[in-house]
């Protein structure tokens, strides 16, 4: 697929470029987004230029991760976001924020655009989150954006080399008040 951009009330979702080589290596930096993600640590310079250069470009041209440097308007990245098809109908989203750009609300609205999109491009039924147990401000991003925690999954994400549990939400595109592809009937909850 071709790399789109994407833009909602403050941002702007864009690919990720070679000149975000600099701002990715400083961003990475932060002990928190070393600690919650799965980049290497410690995150190198030559880390940020293989993401920039050619990580992010190779997802999209293979269709199988479609990575999105979060904006201002005005340029300053705050982030980034990826969806990564996992099975037919179902997209997983990940996410970290810039630690000057936390506390703005900027990850929960490129999340709100991000599945918007994913609903409406990527034929997604399910939008899945999960994040290690006790990264509280992922969660948070999550519930915020209205993703239904599901549950914790055992040893289920591995992390610096170590299995760690995780927790699982979900958001459908019913919750976004879109149609999904394929039609869903819950499971009536018990009385």
């Amino acid at each position: 697929m071709e790399p789109v951009t994407l833009t909602s009330a403050r941002l702007i979702l864009r690919p990720v470029v070679p000149e975000d080589t600099e701002t990715v290596h400083a961003a990475a930096q932060d002990p928190e987004i070393q600690r919650w993600t799965t980049i290497p640590s410690p995150y190198l310079p030559e880390h940020a230029h293989a993401f920039t250069t050619e990580i992010a470009s190779t997802g999209w041209a293979t269709d199988t991760m479609y990575t999105f440097a979060v904006c201002l308007p005005d340029g300053p990245l705050t982030g980034m976001l990826s969806l990564t098809p996992r099975t037919p109908g179902t997209t997983e989203i990940g996410f970290w924020t810039a630690k000057e750009h936390r506390s703005h609300g900027y990850t929960t609205e490129a999340t709100l655009t991000a599945a918007h999109w994913s609903f409406t491009h990527l034929s997604t039924d399910r939008l899945e989150w999960r994040a290690e147990v006790g990264n509280t401000p992922s969660l948070s991003v999550a519930q915020k954006a209205g993703f239904t925690l599901e549950g914790t999954l055992r040893s289920a994400i591995t992390n610096k080399g170590t299995h760690r549990d995780c927790w699982l939400a979900s958001l459908l595109p019913q919750d976004l008040h879109l149609p999904p592809t394929t039609p869903y009937t819950p499971t009536p909850t018990p009385q």
